[in-house]
């Protein structure tokens, strides 16, 4: 990657175990990791751009503090009316030589986006959304989706609905860190909220989420108030570097000197993919990230 600069972050608290372990151990062979798609939801507000972060339970690769997103499941293969570039476009746009791979992320983004925030990037046609996600049968069919009781692309099916592909923006492909015990290949996408839409937690399941500035998160990254807001036992006293994972903390930086969403959709970007490395500093073990300009997280915020 050209003028590329390597960025240090804090091994979360709940991996520094198995940091150590794989510091220690002869023979170090990385799990496998489990594709998955997530979704940076955006708005413009007066305090800046703003994106929907919340809380994750347990130890999910995508941090303690992430956008939605989640695991490709196998009913992402199914049958879907499909609006905007087809598959082998999505290809290219990702970095993959599989149209197959890269339609299973795009679907993902869109169910694990409607699953986990109520937003559908759905519409009757190619030029119409879905005007209003409000109500108990919006959750329900959420609900359904999340404990996989019903189809995602079935649901869609029977409404007349197809996927709006068109709405998503690929923004770069994350891998865990090889020492990590639950590791994602995650492609990373971007999207509007869409007007009349909004973004709420799932019913019984959601604990914290929020719409935040990008610039007032970063600007108290060092601080332990994102954590000690959501008040959760593994989140008070905790600073972002030690509840997100790097890709969101890069990106959160990107968003902060964005002009607006649709600067920043409008951007153009490599189709990067980032393989952060466990490092030791003077004997504190830290995740290394190389990025390079014009990709997510070239920004003149060292550490």
């Amino acid at each position: 990657m050209p003028n590329s600069t390597v960025r240090l972050f804090p091994v979360a608290p709940s991996q520094r175990v198995a940091a150590q372990s794989w510091f220690e151990r002869a023979e170090r062979t990385p799990r496998k990791p489990r594709l998955a798609s997530s979704v940076v939801l955006l708005r413009d507000s007066p305090r800046g751009t703003e994106t929907y972060l919340s809380y994750r339970r347990g130890e999910s690769p995508l941090g303690k503090v992430a956008f939605p997103g989640g695991s490709i499941e196998e009913n992402d293969d199914a049958a879907v009316t499909w609006y905007g570039p087809a598959p082998a476009a999505w290809a290219k746009s990702l970095g993959t030589g599989d149209a197959r791979l890269a339609r299973r992320h795009v679907v993902a983004a869109i169910r694990e986006l409607f699953e986990e925030t109520g937003i559908l990037l759905a519409g009757p046609d190619e030029s119409t959304l879905l005007e209003g996600n409000r109500g108990p049968e919006w959750m329900a069919a959420r609900t359904a989706v999340a404990t996989q009781e019903a189809s995602f692309l079935e649901l869609l099916g029977r409404r007349g609905l197809g996927l709006r592909t068109d709405l998503l923006r690929p923004l770069f492909n994350w891998h865990s860190a090889d020492f990590a015990l639950r590791r994602f290949d995650t492609h990373y996408f971007a999207a509007v909220q869409p007007l009349g839409q909004d973004a709420t937690l799932l019913a019984g399941k959601g604990v914290w989420a929020e719409w935040k500035p990008a610039a007032e998160v970063i600007a108290a990254r060092e601080s332990t108030t994102l954590g000690d807001e959501i008040g959760q036992p593994d989140t008070s006293g905790l600073t972002l570097g030690e509840l997100a994972v790097p890709a969101v903390e890069l990106t959160l930086e990107k968003l902060a000197s964005a002009r607006g969403c649709i600067a920043y959709l409008s951007s153009r970007r490599p189709a990067a993919v980032y393989r952060p490395e466990l490092v030791e500093i003077d004997g504190e073990p830290c995740v290394a990230v190389r990025t390079g300009s014009g990709a997510e997280g070239s920004s003149q915020h060292g550490r």
